[in-house]
């Protein structure tokens, strides 16, 4: 530092974003707005996937949002970095069909499994622990988890549009085409198009499009589209009480030794998925800002992990499943946003929308089909850099994909990928010569460990 250079105030080193002389305010105010744009669809998806464990619509409508506004007013603030945030994809769906409607589990007893994971992360942030564990968990099962969730949840989309249907031979078919599986096949092509051409915002255009057209159909013949459970919007502006879900942590569950040993596996599943989502988005959307210092890292790591983790506790508390770091944050970055007025902008947006829960909660699963089928294939896109030709890391990268849709469970195909893994490397270095061994981290062993402890005990 020169002689010249006075130090940071303590209020600037607690939010360095005080810290910036010449803000381009207007390219800033603009990335926001299009990181909003590239993300909403998750006001009106997230009430429909939670809403399905029995949670109130309208509560979830303006719950996502503040949970949302949270987590970039945080990341704005603290980390001053451009990054928004809002509960996960894939971690919405593992919370609905994987804990709650699978295993029968209420779903306060799930968010307290979401809040206990935030608590955790906080601590394992405070001490280093979090970027310290990434470094040991093979890069092949990272990629893997990403694309196994991508498959789920477009699995997901296609069965609640009418696209798939159960099937007592096969277990699955294709659906009849009805008006819903109509809908959501022009739903993917438009978002496919617009994306293709660089429009900005086309999930949200699609769901947008999508609810039109299936709004039209229910005022043309009100009764079929409400047997298809298609209904217009109750309103236009209207702000619903987040109380029927907000503060229902079930802490007296803690206590009872057979729902602690539920809970257990499905914090580990929580901490495993959200963990890495959250690194690799920051990674990923810091490396195409070209953002990342010499040594490859990320401005501010330590500050927008912690972010995530206090809006993951924020939100459980106020009734959702784990806030995140979304990847859409990279058309903010692509838009020119590179400080934290990016993510506090969003954030404003959010809290807007949150007066406009009658539209949300009217938007109709065959609207928000195509968005989770291209999220999907988004996700899906990190098997690229998987190395199926090393049938040791090949293989149990194939099995974790396989198995997250096959099983329908994001935490049951985990288990299955990770001990594979372990399993496949330990007995293979049984019989390898010592230098073609291939090493496994003191990590996988010990989710490995604790997987097998979960089959032993439940």
């Amino acid at each position: 530092m020169s002689s010249q250079e006075k130090p940071a105030s303590p209020l600037v080193r607690l939010f360095p974003l005080l810290g910036h002389k010449n803000i381009p305010w207007r390219r800033e105010i603009l990335a926001g707005l299009t990181t909003f744009l590239t993300m909403s669809y998750i006001i009106a998806v997230n009430p429909q996937i939670l809403g399905e464990t029995g949670m109130d619509a309208g509560a979830l409508v303006t719950a996502t949002c503040l949970a949302a506004a949270i987590g970039c007013f945080l990341m704005g603030f603290i980390a001053d970095l451009p990054f928004a945030l809002a509960s996960g994809m894939g971690l919405n769906a593992f919370f609905a069909y994987s804990v709650v409607i699978k295993q029968n589990i209420p779903w306060e007893i799930a968010l307290t499994a979401v809040f206990i994971e935030g608590i955790i992360f906080i601590f394992l942030t405070l001490f280093k622990v979090r970027e310290a564990v990434v470094n040991s968990i093979p890069q092949n099962m990272k990629l893997a988890v990403t694309g196994g969730i991508g498959l789920f949840i477009a699995m997901i989309g296609f069965s609640s549009s009418g696209l798939i249907v159960p099937n007592e031979a096969t277990m699955v078919s294709m659906g009849a085409f009805h008006i819903p599986t109509i809908i959501t096949c022009l739903g993917v092509f438009l978002i496919a198009v617009l994306d293709k051409l660089n429009i900005r915002g086309s999930i949200l255009i699609g769901i947008a499009m999508c609810s039109i057209i299936a709004w039209i159909y229910a005022l043309s013949n009100p009764q079929a589209a409400a047997d298809l459970g298609i209904y217009l919007p109750n309103g236009v502006l209207k702000f619903e009480s987040i109380s029927p879900i907000a503060g229902k942590i079930a802490w007296e569950h803690l206590l009872d030794l057979e729902t602690f040993k539920t809970l257990f596996i499905i914090i580990v599943t929580f901490l495993f998925v959200d963990f890495f989502d959250t690194v690799g988005t920051l990674v990923g959307v810091s490396t195409k800002a070209g953002m990342l210092d010499e040594q490859g890292r990320v401005p501010r790591v330590g500050r927008a992990l912690m972010s995530d983790a206090l809006a993951t506790t924020a939100g459980a508390a106020l009734g959702v499943s784990t806030v995140t770091t979304f990847v859409e944050s990279s058309t903010g970055v692509l838009a020119g946003g590179r400080t934290g007025i990016t993510a506090i902008t969003t954030g404003c947006l959010f809290l807007a929308a949150m007066f406009f829960s009658p539209i949300f909660i009217a938007i109709p699963a065959c609207a928000t089909a195509p968005a989770l089928i291209y999220v999907g294939y988004l996700m899906l896109t990190s098997v690229k850099g998987i190395d199926l030709f090393n049938i040791t890391e090949g293989m149990p990268a194939f099995i974790t994909i396989a198995a997250m849709p096959l099983t329908y469970s994001i935490g049951d195909g985990l288990t299955l990928g990770v001990l594979s893994y372990v399993f496949i490397n330990l007995i293979y270095n049984i019989f390898a010569g010592k230098d073609k061994r291939e090493p496994v981290s003191w990590v996988m062993i010990i989710l490995a460990a604790l997987f097998v402890l979960k089959f032993i005990l439940m």
